[in-house]
């Protein structure tokens, strides 16, 4: 019985969780393609900048920060807590949006 346990355990640590869907957010024209999304926890959001000058993905209170995004540059996040996340382009402080992430 111990060593079923082991066993059980000892999987469940190399499996761990399920991963999530990954969904892309494009900027172009000083937009985020989807500024308001709702995704399921485990989702992993993708930010890909689509304009010819660079962004910047900011957390309302800084929880996150994205280095600079040149063209074709991408950021990711994976969010696992329920709730609201807002968030702007650092260099374009009028470009917002918010991920509201559910169970």
């Amino acid at each position: 019985m111990k060593a079923l346990a082991f066993v059980l355990a000892l999987t469940g640590v190399l499996c761990g969780p399920a991963f999530g869907e990954t969904i892309t957010i494009h900027i172009s024209n000083f937009t985020f393609d989807h500024p308001d999304i709702t995704i399921k926890s485990g989702t992993t959001v993708t930010w890909q900048n689509d304009d010819d000058i660079p962004h910047s993905i900011i957390q309302n209170d800084h929880t996150f920060h994205s280095p600079p995004l040149d063209t074709g540059d991408t950021f990711s996040m994976t969010f696992t807590t329920a709730g609201e996340i807002d968030y702007f382009c650092g260099f374009h402080a009028k470009m917002q949006g918010k991920i509201i992430v559910t169970q």
